[in-house]
């Protein structure tokens, strides 16, 4: 356990494991190697003596007691990985408002939070990451102070799963990190409807940008497990799960994932339009049309693409975009390389650059580099 959190938190310092050899010796003037951090301390197979110890929270910058204590305390966790994965110009913003949520006893109330919950879920959809990322950093850094409650928890793993996602999945450190952390958190609230909910959003999150895909499968499988009942949770876990087999070349498990994902869907879906924490017709053909240009099934995707179409409100210009590069990501796996490019080029570059997304980008990346379909 000391190794896993030696990890998460230099990897939040954006540290590699030579830099924070590199800090520890000249902190302590005894020499340390990379490998002695990455083979003994970090795979877990020696724990750092009382010596490194202290020197690890001094130039890690944490309380001693969360490199000593095997049970660590989360809310200390969160707060110290929190305050690493945000930028500094937010720092007094954070401050403020974990102060002010301690010198406040009673802080703001469950229904508060709930009532922030779904605004966070319509602006998600309408408004820049870097905006959210900000309001969401402030209000984490306060509901950190009030995990007293399973409804705090349930509460702090709704938001720090959106959180996630305003980290992309292929940095392979800051989104995983918060999806982890959020399934943690959904752990301690009791509520298998959350349980299930976090996991399988970080699974359609991660596996529709096409990153960090076995994490995707881990918490799309920890879904699964959890509850056969239909669920968005469950909806999310089965075509996350889809697109990454898509992406690994496995036709015949991704159409068998999405075929239950629809039967599923056909039980769960929402009528809520316009919510990140919502899948409505639309945003199910939108999983449904990216899928099937992966998979390079010119019907089925042209098939989502007017279906998603059709219902997609207007106010959600950025889903728009995804299914006009989706069509050039289809174009690309049909043959025609230049035109697919270009079309996504001309989709993305439409769209004003303040509703450009982490996950557009990634997907522009795509379409650039994907191959021609061998079917």
């Amino acid at each position: 356990m000391v190794g896993e959190i030696i990890r998460e938190l230099r990897k939040a310092r954006g540290w590699s494991q030579g830099r924070l050899a590199d800090e520890l010796s000249a902190h302590s003037g005894a020499n340390i190697s990379r490998e002695y951090i990455s083979r003994r301390w970090e795979n877990g197979d020696t724990t750092p003596s009382a010596f490194w110890l202290r020197h690890l929270s001094a130039v890690l910058d944490v309380p001693l007691a969360i490199l000593e204590d095997d049970d660590v305390n989360r809310r200390k966790f969160l707060a110290h990985t929190a305050a690493a994965s945000v930028t500094p110009i937010i720092a007094s913003d954070l401050l403020a408002a974990g102060f002010s949520a301690r010198l406040d006893d009673l802080g703001p109330t469950m229904d508060d939070w709930q009532a922030k919950l779904v605004d966070y879920g319509t602006d998600y959809m309408t408004k820049g990451g870097a905006e959210i990322q900000r309001r969401l950093a402030v209000d984490l850094a306060v509901l950190q102070q009030q995990l007293d409650k399973p409804q705090m928890w349930a509460a702090a793993a709704w938001l720090m799963t959106l959180y996630a996602k305003t980290f992309p999945g292929s940095d392979g450190n800051k989104a995983v990190n918060w999806y982890r952390m959020a399934a943690e958190a959904a752990d301690r609230s009791g509520e298998d409807d959350t349980r299930v909910w976090v996991r399988g959003r970080a699974a359609i999150a991660l596996g529709y940008e096409g990153a960090a895909l076995p994490i995707a499968d881990r918490f799309a499988d920890q879904a699964l497990a959890l509850s056969e009942r239909p669920s968005l949770g469950r909806l999310n876990a089965l075509m996350g799960k889809a697109h990454s087999a898509a992406l690994r070349g496995d036709r015949a498990s991704a159409s068998a994932l999405a075929e239950e994902g629809r039967r599923v869907f056909d039980r769960a879906g929402s009528y809520e339009q316009t919510s990140d924490y919502a899948v409505p017709w639309w945003r199910m053909n939108v999983f449904l049309s990216l899928l099937a240009a992966r998979l390079g099934d010119e019907q089925l995707a042209g098939e989502a693409q007017e279906q998603a179409k059709h219902e997609l409100p207007e106010e959600l210009p950025r889903f728009a975009t995804h299914l006009e590069m989706h069509r050039g990501l289809m174009l690309v796996r049909s043959g025609d390389r230049t035109e697919g490019v270009r079309q996504a080029r001309v989709a993305l570059d439409a769209l004003p650059a303040s509703k450009h997304s982490l996950t557009l980008r990634m997907l522009m990346a795509e379409v650039t580099d994907a191959a021609p379909s061998r079917v």
